[in-house]
């Protein structure tokens, strides 16, 4: 088929397949991202995250994943529930309310890859979620599904930030889309609101002073200078999300597997703080929360506490 049918085929199926958005990226090297990268990296912001600074080249150049790459293709799915979880003093951000999004989103993806085969031939590529060193919300920003916000996120002027971002890296040429601009203005509420400051200036998040890095990916103990301003935060954190205006916009999902379950709803405060392992595994089997692991969130739950 020809390219600009071969596009509208792919944007068709990524409606049918529940995504929000679409938006496509010639593959190529990321070179205005490559200085980025590098400062940020040479700033220590990755803290104890080492696997940001192995395969650089590979997160630049989707070429070194994909040999013979010609698109590619970056994908929103919507996360956001239609209310938040509990209102106690422990909360648990919203992307892990309910079945792990990467097999969530790898289901999906694979059923699209499968789907464009039967229709278009063989096609050699990759699906990504999160999982692998795609620079993804560059990405997503390149193909103008959205635009990187001052919290370094991406944001999408219909539906906010609440979303789970993917590619598709083909070998299929397809007609790119361009950037969107960049909406958030003066607005400074994400750094603002953060209460470990780690958003030092606009558009640059220090990931080691974030709250979702102390309670996810530090493995030892969380620094004592911080008690008191996690806010309850014991996996994750959404506050620079819940505070951006464009979230006013967040539609609800559509993902029954996003659902949280009975027993997640109904916890109380004296729950959480009583948590046990066995608990503990029957809550969060198949969902990201076995990232921080039992004895992880146990330690979250005290330090928000005051326990620790």
């Amino acid at each position: 088929m020809p390219i600009d049918e071969n596009t509208r085929l792919v944007k068709s199926m990524a409606r049918d397949l529940g995504f929000s958005f679409c938006g496509i990226s010639k593959a190529e090297f990321l070179e205005e991202e490559a200085p980025r990268l590098e400062a940020w990296l040479r700033r220590g912001y990755a803290g104890t995250m080492g696997y940001l600074e192995r395969n650089a080249d590979k997160r630049l150049d989707p070429r070194l994943l994909v040999p013979g790459a010609q698109s590619v293709v970056s994908l929103l799915y919507n996360y956001s529930p239609s209310q938040s979880l509990g209102t106690g003093e422990y909360k648990v951000s919203k992307y892990a309310y309910g079945e792990d999004y990467h097999q969530v989103m790898k289901d999906r993806l694979h059923e699209f890859l499968h789907r464009l085969r039967e229709k278009v031939g063989d096609i050699h590529g990759r699906v990504f979620v999160d999982s692998a060193p795609v620079h993804e919300r560059a990405w997503a920003a390149r193909s103008g599904v959205g635009w990187i916000g001052k919290n370094s996120l991406l944001l999408n002027r219909n539906q906010g930030s609440f979303f789970f971002l993917a590619e598709l890296i083909i070998d299929l040429p397809l007609l790119p889309d361009g950037p969107t601009k960049d909406y958030c203005g003066t607005c400074t509420a994400c750094m603002d609101a953060c209460p470990t400051g780690a958003i030092p200036e606009p558009y640059v998040v220090n990931g080691s002073a974030c709250i979702s890095y102390y309670t996810i990916e530090l493995k030892e103990a969380i620094p004592q200078e911080l008690k008191g301003k996690f806010e309850g935060w014991i996996f994750g954190c959404d506050i620079c999300q819940d505070v951006c205006p464009w979230n006013r916009f967040a539609k609800a999902h559509q993902e029954p597997r996003f659902e949280p379950s009975s027993s997640l709803r109904s916890m109380q405060d004296s729950d959480w703080r009583e948590l046990t392992e066995e608990v503990f595994h029957k809550l969060f089997d198949g969902s990201a929360v076995t990232r921080t692991g039992f004895d992880g969130l146990k330690r979250n739950i005290r330090f928000v506490s005051g326990a620790d």
